[in-house]
């Protein structure tokens, strides 16, 4: 831990719905600064739900339990404020933005909170090849013919530059090759001690820890987290798979 449990990210008996449908049931976890938690289970367990219902994505509806950010509640908060209080989302499906410059983007964002964004179109190509990521896409709009991993690695340039409190990776690792996963990894790795980035990783593999280190690992299955552990406990799923959990959720969420 490299701050005050004030910091803390907490979730507290979060109970979310989408399309009137409910899908967490009453979830908790507390993620410390410089702490990385991954979040593991099958398809249709509400992994990417719970990952919305933190962000505050709209279509995903909460309604009973508590997201806050030490004494900061976020829960009736708009996405925006949520990210000006420290909070980033990497999405699994990352969009094009035509018309919308990177480095427009990211200077925005740092003037919001107060900082000067300046020298962004030097941290951006800092960032950029620490992770492989070519810089000549650096001057497109964001997402704008990119592939499936390079967007991945665009969304871990935009956190690198950003620098927030906490970061909810919605399964970064899908797309990426062997290369870039372990490139994506190891900045997630040394950000949580560049600046006390606290992590939430959600999963379906064992291979993202083999260059992030988990400080704790929770199972989720049917909206709920059935148990937890340390390292361990992903090695165990990698070799046995969810079938002592899975109560056979039928769809991803």
């Amino acid at each position: 831990m490299t701050a005050a449990s004030t910091d803390t990210l907490r979730v507290s008996g979060l109970v979310a719905e989408v399309g009137g449908v409910e899908i967490l049931h009453g979830v908790d976890f507390e993620v410390a600064p410089g702490e990385v938690h991954v979040v593991m289970g099958p398809n249709g367990s509400g992994k990417s739900t719970l990952a919305h219902a933190v962000m505050g994505r709209p279509g995903t509806t909460v309604t009973a339990g508590r997201i806050a950010i030490g004494d900061t509640d976020l829960g009736a908060l708009p996405s925006w404020l949520r990210a000006r209080a420290g909070l980033f989302l990497a999405l699994q499906q990352p969009i094009e933005v035509p018309g919308v410059g990177l480095e427009a983007l990211l200077t925005e964002a740092l003037e919001a909170t107060g900082r000067v964004g300046a020298r962004v179109s030097e941290v951006l190509g800092s960032e950029a090849d620490q992770i492989g990521f070519d810089r000549r896409f650096l001057q497109r709009a964001l997402n704008v013919d990119l592939s499936g991993g390079e967007r991945k690695r665009n969304e871990i340039l935009q956190l690198g530059v950003i620098r927030p409190r906490f970061a909810v990776l919605d399964e970064i690792d899908s797309g990426l090759d062997v290369d870039a996963l372990a490139a994506v990894a190891r900045r997630i790795e040394r950000a949580t001690s560049e600046w006390g980035l606290g992590v939430v990783a959600v999963t379906h593999f064992r291979r993202l820890l083999e260059e992030l280190r988990a400080d704790r690992v929770h199972v989720m299955v049917g909206g709920r987290i059935v148990a937890d552990g340390g390292p361990e406990l992903a090695e165990e799923l990698d070799a046995s798979g969810y079938a002592g959990y899975d109560p056979g959720v039928p769809t991803d969420r």
